[in-house]
């Protein structure tokens, strides 16, 4: 019996790369993808993966919160998390709404396999730096949002306000207000703080 496997993601160098990985694997079957919460469910409505690979940031809804749905509509399908990010709240935050694994994306191709036979075999997997983060002492870093952690990659990287909505196609108010939220969230007192924060904690 074939692992039959989804991935939602919205990158698709990301999607191609991990199919591109697994299409010679005579145990999995590669029944296609989504690049959104909506397209996600669509999908479910009609067929059941055994293995999602579910990306956190995500457009619309994060892959947090469509972990938590897709866990309660169809609890027979494993969710294995699929992230950059390797700090504690994306992870518990992940693991509390009912995934059985997190795996990096520079995970290898056997990495990535053994993640999946082991999600498949009913038991949880976790990169080995995922892990680490886990054991670390609790840290305090708050859930930011995409469109925040998009912001804060510009912010660290010089734009102005005004460069950073031209960019993102946002407008200047709403650059302010995510900004503004950033600081609060970091409890920086400036944006050379908020910098600094960031980068000891590997956002940017």
């Amino acid at each position: 019996m074939k692992i039959k496997l989804f991935i939602v993601d919205d990158h698709y160098m990301v999607i191609e790369g991990i199919r591109s990985l697994i299409e010679n694997e005579k145990d999995i079957e590669w029944m296609g993808h989504a690049t959104n919460a909506t397209s996600c469910l669509s999908f479910l409505k009609h067929q059941l993966p055994d293995i999602i690979l579910m990306d956190i940031n995500l457009p619309e809804m994060s892959g947090i919160d469509l972990t938590k749905i897709v866990n309660e509509k169809y609890p027979s399908v494993f969710i294995l998390g699929l992230s950059t990010f390797n700090q504690q709240p994306f992870i518990r935050s992940m693991i509390d709404q009912g995934a059985s694994g997190y795996v990096l994306k520079n995970a290898t191709k056997e990495e990535l396999l053994t993640a999946i036979h082991t999600v498949m075999n009913g038991k949880n997997y976790f990169s080995n730096e995922v892990v680490l983060s886990l054991r670390k002492k609790e840290d305090s870093l708050p859930m930011i949002t995409r469109r925040e952690m998009e912001v804060l990659a510009l912010i660290a990287d010089g734009f102005t306000n005004a460069e950073i909505a031209e960019k993102l196609f946002i407008s200047i108010p709403t650059v302010n207000t995510h900004r503004k939220s950033l600081l609060e969230k970091f409890n920086a007192g400036n944006t050379a703080g908020l910098i600094k924060i960031a980068v000891k904690n590997s956002l940017v």
